[in-house]
């Protein structure tokens, strides 16, 4: 099967980690999670992504992530592993490692060290000419500071075949819109964030790597579908009706980063994920009360009460 015949579906959620009291994983918490996802609307999983607090995580965590979430979801939804930095030569090894424990690869685009335009294009195909798994490249310029060229992104999907997709969140439609034309018809874009899905389904994305999934699956579920259904009107209301709780989760002036809103609301729901390890610290109470008047306008999904049982 060709690598671009994988089908991730059109909600994929980035699943955040929960940790214990003590600050350590629980996976017993992830696996619940996960399955919570899936049932709620989700098609697939990122783990360990920047949502998943990715950089504080050891290899040894995210490798036990990797097959914790595999095993929790069996054949009902795929992993998507962000085995990936700013090293190439750490890509390539964590991916080998994580083998047969993921269906997929999130490659960011490498932060820090702020690669050029070809640095970026020779550092995705090496990652992907080392696996056979299907790449999804993922272009997120407010967290990395170098935004990734629709003409690398073209150049990535046209030459590598296991580079599948981006997970595309920069903010400029027309840069979108410039991918849409130039990329093969079996390359797929998901919106990397929840608030503009709708806009870039409309320029022909496919879905979303969505954060508030973890709490209204459902209704994005529905919004995507009837988006790709072409019922634009229906879904267009969906999505004015979805802004607030997206924006409440990425407020645009706050001292603190996701996911520490989403990790919130989690909580504030009653599934317990814990805390955040530094340097990410929690959402502050005028926050998290404005959070949880957010919430209750809305039909959240079901997730699990019990906690660390």
């Amino acid at each position: 099967m060709a690598a671009r015949d994988v089908d991730f579906g059109r909600l994929i959620t980035a699943m955040v980690t929960p940790f214990d009291k003590s600050g350590e994983v629980d996976y017993a918490q992830a696996a619940r999670l996960a399955r919570a996802l899936l049932d709620n609307g989700t098609d697939s999983i990122v783990v360990s992504g920047t949502t998943g607090e990715s950089p504080t995580l050891t290899t040894e965590e995210k490798l036990r992530l990797f097959r914790t979430v595999k095993e929790a979801i069996g054949g009902r939804g795929k992993v998507i592993g962000g085995t990936c930095n700013y090293s190439t030569r750490e890509s390539i090894e964590l991916t080998h490692e994580a083998g047969d424990s993921i269906d997929g690869v999130l490659a960011v685009v490498p932060y820090y060290n702020n690669p050029p335009q070809e640095g970026l294009y020779r550092h995705f195909r090496a990652i992907a000419e080392h696996t056979d798994l299907p790449c999804i490249v993922y272009n997120v310029p407010s967290r990395t500071v170098r935004n990734m060229e629709a003409a690398t992104t073209i150049r990535l999907a046209t030459d590598v075949p296991n580079v599948v997709g981006i997970k595309e969140a920069v903010d400029n439609l027309d840069q979108v819109a410039e991918i849409v034309a130039g990329v093969p018809a079996d390359f797929r874009i998901w919106s990397g964030n929840d608030n503009d899905t709708f806009l870039k389904m409309c320029l022909g994305a496919c879905g979303v790597v969505s954060v508030a999934s973890h709490v209204v699956g459902r209704q994005i579920k529905r919004m995507v579908e009837r988006t790709a259904e072409g019922k634009l009107k229906e879904a267009a209301q969906m999505h004015l009706h979805l802004l607030p709780i997206a924006k409440a989760l990425f407020p645009p002036i706050s001292p603190v980063a996701s996911p520490s809103a989403i990790k919130s609301a989690l909580n504030l729901l009653g599934f317990d994920v814990g805390g955040l390890r530094l340097p990410l610290i929690e959402l502050p109470e005028a926050a998290q009360t404005k959070l949880k008047d957010v919430l209750s306008t809305y039909e959240t999904d079901n997730l699990p009460v019990a906690a660390h049982v």
